[in-house]
């Protein structure tokens, strides 16, 4: 890391330095920006080869070493605070929220790369995992439909699971397209695409379960509910922490700008 020694003196005219050139005016130190402060600390002291130069102008010890303590605090508030946590820790740690957690873990750890430490863009992995998933349910539900020896109530329900797991696509795509427009968005119009998100992932939510509901009863307690139920209900623990995480990425977003907000 490298460290300069600065001594300002006078009316910010002069700078007594250790073998640099080019110095900022005191001006330029109060009114450093990020960039600057990314690439180097900066030290305010008191040269003692300058002692006099300091004494002439009339600046005292107490007030260099004031002035020292001011910029190097608000120095430590301007840094930004860069993630000590790797995306796959920072994916564990936000499916945590999750009623799915392991799941979660397990379908998202892949993504790592991508999802990086962004709640939007795990939201937005989450929910292209879950239409993934309904798809490939989609695909293996149909299949069932044109099996030999299926029951016409059976096939009833294989059809209607087949109408909300599409619904249910539809519902995805539109909160992950949401979601693709909401990076700059803030205020009233990033919480009016964030309820059309949670709208849309509550009922593909709504649609999966649906058609678990459609298997209930005794009389669908047979080879087909057997082959379709765990697969279905795969689908709707996917789904359902996608839901949570997009809560989480809504719920965090309106901390950050709350704390904002002066």
């Amino acid at each position: 890391m490298k460290i300069d020694l600065y001594l300002i003196v006078g009316q910010s005219s002069r700078i007594c330095m250790c073998n640099i050139e080019a110095i900022p005016t005191i001006m330029d130190l109060l009114m450093f920006n990020e960039n600057f402060l990314r690439n180097q600390v900066l030290i305010l002291i008191i040269l003692s080869s300058c002692m006099d130069m300091a004494a002439r102008v009339g600046f005292s010890l107490l007030v260099l070493m004031n002035l020292l303590i001011y910029i190097s605090s608000t120095a430590e508030s301007a840094i930004p605070r860069r993630s000590t946590t790797n995306p796959a820790d920072f994916i564990k740690s936000s499916c945590r929220a999750t009623r799915y957690p392991a799941l979660c873990v397990q379908s998202l750890l892949g993504y790592a790369n991508v999802i990086g430490h962004s709640e939007r863009q795990l939201a937005m992995t989450a929910l292209s995992v879950s239409i993934t998933r309904t798809r490939s349910c989609t695909s293996f539900v149909k299949k069932i439909a044109k099996a030999r020896g299926i029951k016409p109530r059976e096939y009833r329900a294989v059809q209607d699971c087949i109408e909300n797991m599409g619904d249910s696509v539809d519902s995805l795509s539109q909160s992950i397209r949401e979601l693709g427009r909401m990076s700059q968005t803030v205020g009233e119009d990033f919480a009016w695409h964030m309820s059309n998100v949670q709208t849309w992932v509550s009922a593909a939510l709504t649609d999966v379960n649906t058609c678990l509901d459609g298997f209930g009863g005794p009389a669908l307690n047979g080879n087909v509910k057997a082959a379709i139920s765990d697969r279905v209900a795969n689908v709707a623990q996917l789904t359902s922490n996608g839901l949570a995480l997009v809560n989480r990425f809504a719920s965090r977003h309106r901390t950050a700008a709350d704390t904002q907000t002066p």
